[in-house]
């Protein structure tokens, strides 16, 4: 039997589920998808400057699967450059973080308790 999907915890949903080039661009009609969960781990690392372990941990998944979903991500937004191909943010296996209404601004609380964690070790 395989094993369950588990909800990767996303702290802060897209603003703009949409990108692409102005314009001209690729001419065929396949877009590219990208998760909610992709976007997070582009989010936490290159946005707000996570590690892959910080930001494993904060969305509650493991480093080697963090690793993965950063890096389809990665090529994604390659894709989208070198091919001029539009990138819309849909979908996945997420559940929102439960102490959203408590986040400070500029990410989740729990990112401060994940920080604090480490600092210690």
């Amino acid at each position: 039997m395989a094993r369950p999907r588990k909800g990767k915890i996303v702290c802060e949903m897209p603003k703009y589920a949409r990108f692409g080039p102005k314009g001209q661009g690729y001419t065929g009609n396949a877009n590219l998808v990208m998760t909610v969960e992709e976007y997070e781990s582009i989010r936490l690392m290159d946005y707000e400057g996570m590690n892959q372990e910080e930001s494993a941990k904060k969305m509650e998944i493991g480093r080697s699967t963090f690793q993965r979903i950063y890096d389809d991500a990665r090529k994604k937004i390659a894709q989208s450059l070198v091919e001029g191909r539009t990138i819309n943010i849909e979908g996945g296996d997420y559940k929102i973080c439960e102490n959203l209404g408590e986040c400070r601004k500029g990410g989740c609380c729990r990112r401060q308790q994940i920080r604090g964690v480490h600092q210690e070790q």
